[in-house]
């Protein structure tokens, strides 16, 4: 998709610097990309946050262990 935004020459050049992209539109491809990584990672820490998981009160790491082996 082609578009046209009116962006900061300081802000595109540090972004082009510590994405090591190539051209502005390999380093915005790249920031979004994290940028959108990060966002999602928020929300699953919200749902956790919300909702944390709970072990069984039997549960111990050791017995996992022994599962995962055979």
């Amino acid at each position: 998709m082609k578009v046209t935004a009116l962006i900061p020459d300081e802000l595109i050049a540090e972004v082009r610097q510590t994405t090591g992209g190539k051209n502005i539109t390999e380093s915005l491809i790249i920031a979004l990309e994290h940028y959108l990584r990060h966002k999602k990672l928020d929300g699953i820490i919200d749902e956790i946050d919300k909702e944390p998981m709970v072990f069984r009160e039997d549960f111990v790491p050791y017995g996992l262990r022994d599962i995962n082996r055979d």
